[in-house]
């Protein structure tokens, strides 16, 4: 299995506390993710904690999935980490980690994955799809913190 790293930064102007606390809400991944994937929560957790749960439903090129993530590190406000347990990668662990820098909070996303028939898949579609969904959700998160570009 040929593990891949995708990574990507954003400076949001808002303090770390209420920054983590957006994210740490399973429910407002739905309006950070693009609508062409036609996400959607169906398992929302009562208080996120290392050993919870998250199933979503999506489209990716049209394909109905289901996907389920476990949160397996939660240290508010600084990190959390998601693992897809099923879904359509063979890995995928999403690090979310949350930093004080210039009166703001730097959200970094590191995400490690793995794809069947990695070499044609992998260039054709996953890197762009990763690469675009992740531009979207940095729009999104700029439009919703009010962060001029």
């Amino acid at each position: 299995m040929h593990v891949r790293n995708f990574n990507s930064q954003l400076w949001l102007p808002q303090p770390r506390s209420e920054i983590f606390a957006f994210f740490s809400d399973a429910g407002n991944l739905d309006s950070i993710t693009p609508p062409w994937l036609h996400f959607r929560t169906i398992s929302s957790p009562i208080e996120m904690r290392s050993g919870t749960v998250i199933d979503y439903r999506l489209r990716i090129h049209g394909f109905p999935l289901r996907w389920r993530s476990e949160i397996t590190s939660w240290d508010p406000p600084s990190l959390f980490v998601d693992k897809q347990v099923r879904g359509p990668y063979r890995l995928w662990i999403h690090e979310h980690r949350f930093e004080e820098r210039d009166g703001g909070t730097l959200v970094h996303d590191n995400v490690h994955y793995a794809v069947l028939f990695d070499f044609l898949i992998h260039r054709l579609v996953i890197r762009p799809d990763i690469e675009r969904i992740f531009a979207y959700r940095s729009d999104m998160l700029r439009r919703r913190f009010a962060v001029s570009t």
